[in-house]
């Protein structure tokens, strides 16, 4: 059965894409820690990021470092915090959070709920910065 991830990348299911090329796809988190939260992920679907072959991998990181430069310039923020942690959902995933203390990169805290339309406004805000 393919990720909820794969079926954003198929166009299955709705997503604020970012930005994409031919491996890798950028798209805002539904549920964010703060505004801003992205997810970049590699269209080939592996479970674990220690599993990616070497290529993909860097590809990735990569690809992850310049949605997160363009990230910075849309949200105001001290940097962009980086996480990978994967037991949610069984696709590689890189959450790039933009950060000005510790506390925004919680993953225990209250997630957002923001609307649909701010999720647009927002994508929109970091697309035109990429």
């Amino acid at each position: 059965m393919s990720s909820i991830f794969t079926k954003i990348i198929n166009r299955e299911i709705p997503g604020h894409i970012v930005a994409e090329d031919d491996n890798y796809i950028a798209f805002l988190d539904i549920q964010p820690l703060v505004h801003g939260h992205l997810l970049v992920v590699p269209k080939e679907e592996v479970d674990y990021i220690f599993d990616l072959d070497d290529e993909t991998y860097s590809g990735l990181m990569l690809f992850a470092k310049k949605v997160a430069e363009g990230l910075k310039k849309a949200v105001e923020c001290k940097r962009i915090g980086v996480a990978v942690i994967g037991l949610e959902v069984p696709h590689v995933h890189v959450h790039l959070v933009p950060m000005n203390s510790m506390g925004d990169i919680n993953f225990s805290r209250p997630k957002l709920e923001p609307s649909n339309d701010e999720l647009a406004e927002m994508a929109e805000k970091i697309k035109n910065e990429l």
